[in-house]
């Protein structure tokens, strides 16, 4: 019986002992228990400008909707032939991926990340609500992220709240409040980050312009005299520039190995049109050599009819947006020199809309390394461009469009908000000549959030992509 038992005791020490060696060798020496705020933001920024810049939000959607980019195969997308899965990445990475982790930050203890790091956290946190909200209207807001099925908010709701967010945003950030790494846009340069806040708040205070015109005053006012100031040259650009493979630019990712796309007919000719020098950065000229002039693609054709366009005979977008290293232009100078111009221009703030038009055509210009004054202010002078105080809507819309070349979402959000430059569906597309208006719901807040998806579409209008959002409601 002792014999017996001291067996026992003898393998019961041999498995605890085995047990603790597995759990050793198991643990990874490289990885950290606990996420860190440097990793954690590092992650959210390359998440955050893989998914803006990536195909499914951008190149198989958006950028088609504008007619930035057209298919020349492929081309359901570009026929708005899609399903209720076309557009889940943008749902399912801002909240899986970034709401949750920049949630993790600004849920830190001090000691694990200061008010810095939670002052671009929920910067970081509001231009990604943001995104959601311009693209499928109401969304799941306050309770995101502390319920398993969350009610949604209405877009109204979504935009003023995240007002209220930007303002605490401002006030965690201060170059006093400790030192920022992970930050590889503005490197922790406190200061830009604050511009970067004012700036999402003007770009909010014209979203609900035409809804809630008091209010959108008072978000453009408060922006705009904010100690901190808005973005205020090309260098407070906020971007994301990428390296070589596999850290890469997604656009140069994607063409590496698929053919698939080419510049839009309509901008290459409105470019065209107005002798706009950036053309050759937008596009390249076709690698049939017989071909001396950009030829874009037409939009929303037949597979057939696009593949008879010519791969060799048409242009692909320019290599500017297809190396490694290509920059994932996020919110631009020449952007809030736009919506700066259009505040004046409905009177919210102070200052020469026309200047701060032409100010914000030559900032894009700069962006793209077009410097020459001679050729800008040519530019400028053409009559087809010059801005129009009796429809400043169809001057900045037209400009602010080609202006956010490659940025599809947020090219998509301003074209059905300011209505201009007017679009024309293609010949074989599949709603009854109407330009899609926002995404679908993906499927799955149907089958695992149906309550209250049900009651936001209910709200809402249908779940169809030509249901109008509040903002666009005219």
């Amino acid at each position: 019986m002792l014999k017996k038992l001291s067996y026992i005791t003898l393998f019961a020490l041999t498995f605890v002992s085995c047990s603790d060696t597995l759990d050793d060798i198991n643990k990874n020496p490289n990885a950290t228990e606990t996420p860190l705020a440097p990793y954690l933001l590092t992650g959210s920024l390359k998440q955050g400008a893989d998914l803006y810049w990536g195909d499914n939000t951008n190149f198989n959607s958006s950028l088609l909707f504008v007619q930035h980019w057209a298919k020349i195969q492929y081309t359901e997308p570009d026929r708005y032939d899609v399903s209720n899965t076309s557009f889940t990445s943008l749902w399912n990475t801002g909240y899986a991926t970034l709401i949750t982790d920049l949630n993790t930050i600004l849920n830190f203890s001090d000691q694990q990340a200061n008010s810095n790091y939670k002052g671009i956290a929920l910067t970081l946190r509001s231009w990604t609500f943001l995104l959601l909200t311009d693209a499928y209207g109401s969304i799941p807001y306050k309770e995101a992220g502390l319920k398993v099925t969350p009610a949604y908010n209405t877009q109204k709701e979504v935009y003023t709240g995240l007002l209220e967010d930007l303002k605490q945003a401002q006030s965690l950030l201060s170059a006093t409040n400790g030192t920022v790494t992970g930050d590889l846009s503005y490197k922790g340069d406190i200061s830009k980050w604050k511009k970067l806040v004012n700036s999402l708040r003007l770009r909010i205070a014209l979203r609900i312009s035409d809804k809630e015109p008091a209010l959108a005053k008072q978000a453009a006012i408060d922006a705009t005299t904010d100690a901190a100031g808005v973005l205020s040259s090309n260098n407070d650009t906020f971007k994301f520039t990428y390296t070589s493979s596999p850290q890469q630019n997604p656009a140069s990712a994607w063409f590496e190995t698929r053919d698939d796309f080419r510049v839009s007919k309509t901008l290459v000719e409105k470019l065209t049109e107005l002798s706009d020098p950036r053309l050759p950065v937008y596009a390249q000229l076709p690698t049939d050599k017989s071909v001396v002039k950009y030829v874009g693609a037409g939009n929303g054709l037949t597979n057939s009819d696009a593949n008879s366009q010519g791969f060799a005979k048409t242009s692909k977008p320019g290599t500017y947006f297809l190396t490694s290293s290509s920059p994932a232009v996020i919110v631009s100078y020449s952007e809030v020199l736009f919506n700066l111009a259009e505040a004046a221009a409905r009177g919210y703030i102070s200052g020469d809309a026309e200047q701060l038009y032409k100010n914000a055509i030559t900032a894009s210009f700069n962006q793209f390394g077009i410097t020459d004054a001679t050729a800008i202010s040519n530019y400028l002078n053409q009559v087809s461009v010059k801005y129009d105080a009796t429809n400043y809507a169809k001057s900045i819309g037209t400009q602010k469009w080609i202006a956010f070349y490659g940025q599809g979402l947020d090219a998509f959000t301003e074209w059905r908000r300011l209505d201009y430059p007017v679009l024309k569906a293609g010949p074989s597309t599949v709603l009854d000549g109407q330009i899609p208006s926002r995404f679908f719901y993906p499927g799955t807040e149907q089958s695992l959030n149906g309550s209250n998806y049900q009651t936001a579409v209910s709200a809402q209008g249908k779940d169809l992509l030509t249901t109008k959002l509040w903002f666009d409601a005219k």
